[in-house]
């Protein structure tokens, strides 16, 4: 394998165990190969509990940038992703090398927060990229406590979640963007993550721009780690609140925007767009009025 230069893309808000425990586990990566160098890139937006200041004390090799609480993630990741190329780095060694302006890097790597890599982590997403080649996403599925695949690969027109192999990549259509390792030849064709998409949808849309530009996107095998907190279930589901707030809080910012959700169908539905912009909404309307009706 060629010599790797990773540049790594967080971003954090008001959750400082979680990511100091992350950037431990992203510290205690093993069996990367000589001369592979880290430089990471955390982008804080407003933390209140002492996120940045932590991070600098125990990580001092990790570039922070703090920026305010009305900045949303994708933004941050993008913030994260300009400062990776303009050669940033941090002021100490972290086990594994720290990369700098003297090291450009190879490949960009996605890493929500919330997700401790497991030790061999990085080594299996480097494998698969390496075996696949410069002009694939590798994907790392992310499983909560008990076991169960949380973040991963996205499949089909439902999104269907894609469970790891044991032993070999699955192909996958698109991805969350928990572990997303991007190599700078996918990078110079696609780019950063949208910014027209605030909070989610963005890692989606990446990966379905990198597909329609002939990338192809594998989810290396096993797991690449854990997150203990898992996915919020959504707002609009909470049982009781009635079809009135539970479209408002399927629209908001957290959820499904509509002018977002709308940009996202018909760029990658069409001609489906048009039922598929409506159809959570409908559904949402329906269980709320159901679940009012039942109780």
């Amino acid at each position: 394998m060629h010599s790797v230069h990773l540049a790594v893309l967080m971003t954090s808000h008001d959750r400082r165990a979680r990511t100091l425990s992350a950037l431990r586990a992203l510290e205690e990566q093993r069996g990367l190969t000589s001369g592979t160098t880290l430089g990471v890139h955390l982008v804080d937006m407003g933390s209140t509990d002492g996120t940045p200041e932590a991070v600098r004390r125990r990580h001092p090799a990790v570039e922070v940038m703090s920026v305010g609480a009305d900045v949303p993630r994708n933004q941050a990741l993008r913030i994260a992703s300009r400062n990776s190329r303009s050669g940033g780095g941090g002021g100490g060694p972290l086990r594994v090398a720290a990369g700098g302006p003297s090291h450009p890097w190879t490949h960009q790597l996605w890493l929500d927060d919330g997700v401790e890599l497991f030790p061999d982590a990085l080594a299996r997403l480097l494998h698969t990229a390496d075996a696949a080649g410069p002009g694939t996403v590798v994907v790392g599925a992310v499983r909560n406590a008990y076991g169960d695949t949380v973040y991963s690969g996205r499949r089909g027109r439902s999104l269907a979640l894609v469970e790891p192999g044991a032993h070999r990549p699955e192909r996958c259509d698109t991805y969350d963007g928990r572990v997303v390792l991007v190599s700078r030849a996918v990078y110079d064709l696609v780019g950063d993550p949208d910014k027209v998409f605030r909070h989610r949808m963005g890692d989606l849309d990446h990966g379905c721009r990198a597909r329609r530009a002939g990338v192809a996107a594998l989810v290396a095998p096993g797991h690449a780690g854990e997150c203990v907190e898992g996915p919020a279930a959504p707002g609009s589901r909470e049982p009781g609140i009635g079809v009135r707030e539970a479209l408002r809080r399927v629209a908001s910012g957290r959820e499904l925007p509509p002018r977002q959700w709308w940009r996202y169908c018909v760029r990658h539905t069409w001609p489906w767009a048009p039922w598929l912009m409506v159809s959570p909404y409908a559904r949402t309307a329906v269980r709320a009025a159901l679940g009012r009706r039942r109780g």
